[in-house]
């Protein structure tokens, strides 16, 4: 398996049902393995937390200067609409050939060489005025979000099998927080430097920090393949194929569906707001609202899922506040836009249900990483379809009873998927 951010030879640690896997811990000179493992175990979660605040801050930077970009490009409404699409594109392309790599990178390596690709892209699309160049710099930072992605319930259930609920609300939390802090200041920054380029810029810093704890050992590792893995441990890899298997198209159509509504969130609430009669910082403020109330979501979400047996009343929680939710902003926009933000937030505690749920249903860190690129590849190009329907149907009608009239439709599929994937059950077992 992929080394630890220390570097070190792997020592065995337990998967949830009981067997081993191979999982690197850090070894300090002194120190007895128990303090050897916690050290280990605070550097992969530090890291790990790390990752995740960088894992939305390039897209919703982008949503709450949206209107910006596109004076500054001279985009169409069609095109600024494929620019909040190239996400899930990214997420969608990249996440299907993870597996592949994690099979010949190390860890350590590989989210090195995906933050960095974030910091670089995040740097040349802010510089450009080129509408192309936008586009190709801004896929070359979604790459690297794209690898984290799928990696980071690997990582949980590698590191920590029996704090799944815990470790991943609290990455779901970083994750939520950094997207909170880029919409609430990416306008601000843009205005303090005069210039949208500088709000779009100044997240690069966020991936470079990012890649400190797991630079030692990206330079000291070595790629390996998986048959030499395999040969090493004396264990004959057996090769899961989510596609075939209800329970993984179950998974993957849910993802898609809340990444649709999320993305189509991210990329035009704040617009929203703006035609609602909002000032442009006071839209931004509210679409940072929606992510800054799903902070406590994300945490406490996951350890909840984790302690039921059956996930179908989280299920139909999440779709009922979200209609609610659409209903409010088509009927009346400004006049509750605080309460529908709220309705907002729940809703979108489905994205740390489908999170946790892919390690509830998967046995073995194989399995998780398997059913994780399955689910999120196939579930993004299901999701590429919400920013850029929105923006045609917004264009095409001038308001915002079309676009979200797709959202229902898309949140009623969603809720379909949720009945097939709360029964607990898993991956490994329909093979």
């Amino acid at each position: 398996m992929p080394s630890s951010p220390a570097g070190t030879p792997a020592v065995p640690t337990s998967t949830a049902d009981g067997s081993t896997a191979q999982g690197t811990q850090v070894v300090p000179a002194t120190g007895g393995p128990t303090a050897s493992r916690a050290h280990g175990g605070l550097l992969v979660l530090v890291g790990m937390l790390l990752v995740a605040l960088n894992l939305r801050a390039a897209v919703t930077s982008l949503g709450a200067l949206l209107d910006e970009v596109r004076v500054g490009l001279a985009l169409s409404g069609t095109m600024a609409g494929f620019v909040t699409t190239l996400p899930t594109i990214a997420f969608a392309g990249l996440g299907a050939v993870t597996p592949w790599l994690v099979r010949r990178l190390s860890t350590a390596r590989l989210l090195v060489l995906g933050m960095l690709a974030l910091a670089v892209g995040q740097v040349l699309r802010a510089v450009t005025g080129s509408a192309v160049v936008f586009l190709l710099t801004s896929a070359l930072a979604l790459a690297g979000i794209a690898v984290a992605n799928i990696m980071m319930p690997m990582l949980v259930k590698q590191y920590f099998p029996h704090r799944t609920g815990l470790v991943t609300g609290a990455y779901t939390m970083a994750l939520v927080a950094g997207t909170t802090v880029a919409a609430a200041a990416a306008v601000p920054v843009a205005h303090a430097f005069g210039s949208w380029r500088a709000g779009l810029g100044v997240w690069a810093g966020l991936a470079l920090v990012a890649v400190l704890p797991w630079l030692p050992a990206a330079l000291r590792s070595r790629s390996r393949t998986d048959a030499r893995r395999a040969t090493r441990d004396g264990v004959a890899r057996v090769i899961i194929r989510p596609s075939r298997t209800r329970l993984g198209w179950a998974m993957a159509v849910y993802f898609g569906a809340q990444s649709l509504s999320g993305y189509a969130i991210m990329g035009w609430l704040a617009q929203l707001f703006r035609d609602a009669g909002f000032r442009p910082q006071d839209a931004g403020l509210l679409l940072a609202a929606v992510t800054a109330l799903g902070v406590p979501i994300a945490l406490l979400m996951p350890t909840l899922a984790g302690r039921l047996k059956n996930l179908r009343m989280l299920v139909f929680a999440l779709t009922a506040a979200s209609t609610l939710a659409y209903l409010g902003l088509a009927l009346a926009p400004r006049d509750a836009a605080v309460l529908w933000v709220l309705l907002l937030a729940l809703g979108q505690g489905a994205f740390p249900l489908i999170l946790t749920t892919i390690g509830l249903r998967a046995r073995t860190a194989d399995g998780t990483v398997a059913l994780s690129a399955f689910a999120q590849s196939a579930g993004y190009v299901i999701a590429a379809l919400g920013p850029l329907m929105v923006g045609i149907l917004y264009e095409g009608t001038g308001g915002w009873t079309a676009p979200i009239g797709f959202l229902l439709l898309a949140l009623a599929v969603q809720t379909g998927a949720g009945m097939v994937i709360a029964r607990p059950r898993y991956i490994e077992d329909e093979r």
